[in-house]
């Protein structure tokens, strides 16, 4: 992909200008031009990796995620081979829109798409296709969603079809319907769950907000763009916190391959005005992701999106993904709805959180602990409450990280008698510079965990209940990634290679962990960064080097953190 030079004037830190941005967008739909079919309705990108709908569900794919993209650029030219293939689609080539099929999830990328380019598509096209494409879409009002995000498709529909006056009673019922259905999933603080449960992932942005925001938006709603507007802005203070210093979005969570379409809600907020981020850091930000992908592969020979994370990659694929699911990173360019004077692209960039402190952030909602460090730029995510059994291992590891990936021996995990299994995750609350959970693991062994961090330094400690006298209980760290140094050592209960064992079934179990991206090792040794020591049966104390002290005291019901200075309530 060739972009233009990099302007380290207004961008000092991604070099790239909204000029990259229009770029790597026609490039991106120049290179799928070749593979739409004839009628040009469907779009069969190369790819071994056919997803549980079927080749012909694959092809609407490849036509819905990149008509996206041809909207948020406003080609005209492009949109007009949209128009033919759309015309086509409707007469008989796509696939019905049904209950829990994926045709629903691609007609509202094409109805989202549609509305925001009325006049340069649809208001051109002639009446009896209109009103095919109308019938078309119009299956989606009551076809049944899977509940998670998927709710969402019937409003995005719903907002367009209402917007052209067509079935205006099932469209307004669409629309009320799935935002009702979504409040049972919001658990405040800017944060849904993708469904019941404690999924907490990029679908927060990429879908969660995107579609009320979006359709608030379009709707000219005040009161709807006031609730879900708030929610927006709250969960972007947080989410601004998930890059790391070199642009790369924290690798947690499923559906990887959409990669920057993680800087969707970044742009919503500037859009919309919901942002708590100057305009600079929005566009550092964003940039910082794209180029973190466009440097590293995402694109190969043909130009074509491939299935994984950097190149190819099958650890982050699920069965839902088709050889055009990536194109869901079309969701990143929703920036260039923006004006080419608006501030977001003329203000200097600013740095991210990541470039401008070393930070422990709790996030109670998730049950979250965000450790970052300025001097590598490497964001770490302590996960204390976020769980999807479906899609282990990107949801149930201790910790995640902007510059690893989890691996297939179980990193960041408690192995309790040889089964590495971390099941019915319960928060047990979030602080300062902490946080806490219970788990299950072994055959019905429970484990309460706590993590403490400062700087780079980490405090795991392990308190396993439940298990047979005896039992074996191994404690795993980072595998080290691009770039990265991972140190795990052990304190007590554990021998050197980070094995104890149960007594009466119960035991303690603490170790120290750090991962750094630093050039250098690191000159502090491990050890001498923090002291733990034991200070009754189910009390810590921990000291951390020229810093605070805390207790940390343990049941299999709670977790206390107190300051061994204040002795207040953690």
């Amino acid at each position: 992909m060739r972009l233009p030079p990099l302007d380290r004037v207004l961008s000092p830190r991604t070099g790239y200008t909204r000029a990259h941005w229009e770029t790597a967008a026609d490039a991106l739909l120049a290179a799928v031009e070749p593979y739409a079919t004839e009628d040009s309705a469907l779009y069969h990108l190369p790819g071994t990796h056919e997803s549980w709908s079927g080749h012909l569900s694959d092809g609407l794919e490849g036509y819905a995620r990149t008509l996206l993209l041809a909207a948020f650029r406003r080609d005209e030219t492009a949109l007009g081979r949209y128009a033919d293939g759309l015309a086509a689609g409707v007469s008989g080539v796509w696939p019905r829109i049904e209950d829990r099929g994926q045709p629903l999830v691609e007609a509202a990328s094409i109805a989202l798409a549609l509305r925001l380019t009325r006049p340069l598509l649809w208001d051109r096209l002639d009446d009896a296709v209109r009103q095919r494409a109308a019938a078309w879409l119009g299956d989606a009002l009551t076809a049944e969603p899977w509940p998670c995000n998927w709710e969402l498709f019937p409003v995005t529909v719903g907002g367009f079809l209402e917007s052209i006056g067509h079935a205006p009673k099932a469209s307004r019922e669409a629309i009320d319907r799935g935002l009702e259905r979504i409040e049972q999933w919001y658990v405040g603080d800017g944060w849904y769950s993708d469904g019941a449960g404690r999924a907490f992932d990029y679908y927060n942005g990429w879908a969660m907000h995107l579609y009320p925001v979006l359709h608030a938006w379009l709707a000219e709603d005040r009161d709807l763009l006031a609730l879900y507007g708030g929610r927006l802005r709250a969960h972007l203070g947080d989410y601004a916190r998930l890059f790391g210093g070199d642009g790369a979005p924290l690798h947690q969570g499923r559906s990887l391959t959409y990669r920057f379409a993680t800087t969707a809600p970044l742009w919503l907020g500037a859009l919309t005005g919901h942002t708590p981020l100057g305009p600079g850091e929005t566009r550092r930000l964003a940039s910082g992701a794209l180029r973190y992908f466009l440097d590293r592969g995402a694109v190969d020979e043909h130009g074509l999106l491939t299935l994984g994370w950097h190149g190819p990659d099958p650890s982050v694929l699920q069965g839902y993904s088709g050889p055009a699911s990536p194109y869901w990173a079309s969701k990143g360019f929703l920036g260039l709805l923006l004006p080419p004077d608006h501030e977001v692209w003329t203000a200097d960039e600013e740095p991210g959180p990541a470039e401008r402190e070393d930070a422990a952030t709790s996030i109670a909602a998730p049950n979250w602990l965000l450790q970052s460090t300025r001097s590598d730029g490497l964001v770490r995510l302590h996960n204390h409450g976020s769980e999807d059994v479906r899609y282990d291992p990107h949801y149930t590891r201790l910790a995640y990280s902007t510059r690893t990936t989890p691996s297939p021996s179980y990193d960041n995990s408690v192995v309790v008698g040889g089964d590495p299994s971390r099941t019915g995750i319960e928060p047990l609350g979030v602080g300062d510079g902490w946080a806490a959970s219970r788990h299950t693991a072994g055959g019905g062994a429970r484990v309460t965990g706590v993590v403490l961090v400062r700087g780079a330094t980490e405090v795991r400690i392990h308190r396993v209940t439940g298990a047979e006298p005896g039992t074996p209980v191994r404690v795993t760290g980072w595998a080290a990634g691009e770039g990265t140094r991972s140190e795990l050592l052990p304190v007590l209960g554990l021998d050197h290679s980070l094995t104890g064992h149960t007594t009466d079934g119960t035991g303690v179990f603490v170790a120290l962990a750090r991962l750094t991206a630093e050039p250098e090792p690191v000159a502090e040794p491990l050890a001498e960064t923090v002291s733990v020591q034991p200070a009754g049966p189910d009390e810590l104390h921990v000291r951390w080097r020229g810093g605070p002290g805390v207790s940390v005291a343990m049941t299999e019901e709670s977790v206390q953190v107190r300051s061994l200075a204040a002795r207040t309530d953690g």
